[in-house]
């Protein structure tokens, strides 16, 4: 990205002031936020499957400094950024998504389009006049940033999280985490769903269905493997009983290793269904 354009680019470091004309980049593992002028390195979970996550960076821009940011949304998949976005537009930021039409991958500024109505929607090669236009422009009226919002950033900040904490800002959901199994809340952005749990995992409506599959298709490779062992501990078992001339006991060993083997066939091929559907997706 140096090498790119006029502005270097570096991995951004703990407590770091930021300057003007550098592009800060999230280190892998860690959450990118904003507070004030410097930069913080998040250690908080996941969110939508990611870390460093788009949205709790966007989240932290809103906190802190929301009437003075222009957030963006471009090119990319599934539907990272729209709830960041959306923390942007409510503490008065401006909002900028790329044309669908003209992203090499549309998901991202297509979920944004759903879920709000951003402040300009434009092709890439008309986005640096925008961006030279917006910058020179005077900031918007100060609007404070709710309580749940600086709440979220600090979950991605610390990571700590609390069913308390869920229970005053979210409504208990009958969903229970991909990640880490516990209970989720239900958060609203608008006409916008999504879930965390008081571990802090967090997923939008739509990935949170990615996940779930993802959790389906790790319970069904562990009965997958418990029949495999089952139906290889009943093998041995019925040679044992042939080794020692017991034919009735081998063959009943027989008929329960055949009965392992058909219901390992029906997760091996449910196993296939969910990966041809999930592929079919993408």
């Amino acid at each position: 990205m140096t090498r790119a354009g006029p502005l270097s680019a570096t991995f951004a470091n703990e407590g770091e002031v930021k300057k003007k004309g550098r592009i800060y980049i999230a280190p892998p593992g860690r959450h990118l936020l904003v507070d004030g002028e410097q930069l913080w390195l998040g250690t908080g979970p996941r969110e939508n499957n990611a870390r460093p996550a788009i949205d709790p960076m966007l989240r932290s821009v809103a906190v802190c400094c929301g009437n003075r940011a222009v957030g963006m949304v471009l090119t990319g998949s599934l539907g990272d950024g729209a709830s960041g976005l959306w923390a942007i537009n409510q503490t008065g930021g401006v909002t900028v998504v790329q044309d669908p039409k003209d992203a090499a991958f549309p998901e991202m500024p297509e979920t944004a389009l759903k879920r709000m109505e951003p402040d300009h929607v434009t092709q890439l090669s008309d986005m640096p006049g925008l961006l030279d236009s917006l910058v020179h422009q005077p900031a918007g009226a100060l609007i404070e940033a709710p309580d749940n919002l600086r709440y979220e950033v600090e979950i991605a900040r610390s990571g700590r999280a609390s069913m308390s904490g869920m229970d005053w800002f979210g409504t208990r959901s009958v969903l229970t985490c991909p990640d880490c199994g516990g209970i989720m809340w239900e958060l609203k952005d608008g006409a916008m769903t999504r879930y965390r749990c008081h571990i802090g995992h967090a997923y939008t409506d739509e990935m949170i269905t990615v996940g779930l599959d993802d959790h389906l298709k790790r319970a069904m490779a562990t009965a997958l493997r418990a029949l495999n062992e089952r139906v290889a501990l009943v093998g041995k078992l019925r040679d044992e009983a042939d080794d020692r001339g017991r034919p009735d006991l081998a063959n009943s060993w027989s008929t329960r290793a055949h009965e392992f083997e058909r219901e390992a066939a029906v997760i091996r091929d449910a196993i296939r269904r969910l990966d041809r559907a999930q592929q079919a997706e993408l």
